[in-house]
């Protein structure tokens, strides 16, 4: 019996090319439900602050994995790229999560709809950008050198709702001091995994492997 190449092992394979800022998330759905046939690359989270960059990435990492996989799923919503993502998507006939945002995937599409509904000014937190927020956002964003740069990027929104995937009150208290920072006001709306979930597991747990 011949010995199975690990080339044509990737082949039999499902890799998941995923923003950094979801790598946490999908990594324990894969412990939590056995998703032993899915690999999992991330993208840079600070990619995020140079949306004009992501698709070109993305582009480039296809390129780089699509001789080894057969079945590749794109773990990025829009993400401000404006249709750019879904160019280079439908040139290579792979899918990506729905939505704008993956705070969409992680709420769902009704419940954002009712979030942005009420204020149509709200700045999105996760429990990757709450642990990151002074990297990310703060010092990202050059929000402690230039104070004046709060009022230039945050005086269109008027809260801040973070969208915690796990219950930790750590976290909360994290989030709240964020948006003190943001003088933005503070409302917490838990998601949970499970609108991730199902999406990857109608979008990616299709493959045949």
């Amino acid at each position: 019996m011949s010995k199975i190449t690990d080339f044509e092992l990737k082949k039999s394979r499902i890799l998941i090319l995923g923003c950094g800022a979801l790598a946490r998330e999908i990594i324990s759905l894969k412990q939590l439900n056995s998703w032993d046939h899915i690999d999992l690359k991330c993208l840079d989270a600070s990619l995020h602050n140079r949306p004009h960059l992501i698709a070109p990435t993305i582009r480039s990492e296809i390129k780089k994995y699509k001789k080894t996989y057969e079945n590749i799923f794109i773990a990025y919503a829009d993400c401000g790229t404006s249709g750019e993502i879904d160019e280079v998507l439908k040139n290579e006939n792979i899918d990506r999560l729905s939505g704008a945002h993956c705070y969409e995937t992680f709420v769902g599409n009704q419940k954002f709809e009712e979030l942005m509904n009420e204020e149509l000014g709200t700045f999105f937190l996760t429990d990757f950008l709450v642990m990151h927020f002074d990297r990310l956002v703060y010092r990202g964003l050059g929000l402690d050198r230039h104070k004046d740069m709060r009022d230039q990027i945050f005086g269109n929104y008027k809260r801040v709702v973070y969208l915690s995937q796990s219950n930790d009150l750590g976290l909360i208290k994290k989030a709240k001091l964020a948006a003190k920072k943001l003088n933005l006001k503070f409302f917490h709306q838990e998601s949970g995994l499970g609108g991730l979930k199902n999406q990857l597991e109608t979008q990616v747990l299709q493959f045949k492997y």
